[in-house]
């Protein structure tokens, strides 16, 4: 029986949802390990609405994280207040600022952030059923408050923002530098984490990281 590894997306566009890129090659590097990728997402509205092309909030337009994240998902995604550990393996979390903005509210509270509920109850069942847990670019935060808030002594990564790493601390967080190309692997916590758009030029940049990182997950799933 394939492993099943949960992905919670949190949108559609790297500026208001979940990066697509990281999002794509996460699912991607899921199937060719032989797994079975199950897509996820809060049935809540969007923080806002970024027009793409232009780079600026959309006045007055009002979308769905989960609808949005189904495109990625090409329909076949859960609700995730209906998701719990025991369905699953092991969890990722791709990046994009909806995961600062959807997930949690780091975008604009920082280390002062709040949670989304059910993605703060999925991550701590995974936590308590010792199934390991992995986050990319911004995502990281998440775990961040989250564990930090739990009083757990983890390690994380972002890359090398300076801004990103203190607030992380301020969580709860050692935070450890990585390249782009890399991963952090936190084995008391079965936790991984890779920088990818935090620190990638070039979209071949964020995928080696991400393919390792969830190449290490499933090595960590028991």
């Amino acid at each position: 029986m394939s492993k099943r590894i949960g992905i919670i997306l949190s949108g559609c566009g790297v500026y208001d949802g979940s990066e697509i890129h990281e999002a794509v090659i996460t699912l991607l590097a899921i199937d060719r390990a032989g797994a079975e990728a199950v897509c996820m997402a809060p049935d809540i509205p969007q923080m806002h609405v970024i027009n793409h092309l232009a780079g600026e909030p959309a006045a007055g337009e009002s979308r769905n994280v989960l609808v949005e994240s189904a495109r990625i998902a090409r329909g076949n995604i859960k609700d995730l207040a209906t998701v719990r550990a025991a369905d699953i393996d092991a969890l990722i979390l791709p990046g994009g600022f909806g995961a600062a903005k959807n997930l949690c509210d780091f975008a604009v509270k920082g280390s002062d952030c709040s949670v989304n509920a059910d993605v703060a109850r999925l991550i701590k069942e995974m936590h308590a059923a010792k199934k390991p847990i992995a986050a990319v670019c911004i995502a990281p935060t998440i775990l961040s408050k989250v564990l930090g808030s739990e009083k757990v002594s983890h390690q994380l990564t972002i890359g090398t923002d300076a801004g990103t790493a203190e607030a992380m601390s301020k969580m709860g967080t050692e935070h450890i530098q990585c390249p782009v190309r890399e991963f952090v692997i936190d084995h008391k916590n079965k936790l991984v984490s890779s920088p990818a758009y935090m620190l990638a030029g070039r979209i071949s940049e964020a995928a080696e990281g991400i393919e390792k990182t969830v190449q290490a997950l499933i090595d960590l799933i028991e």
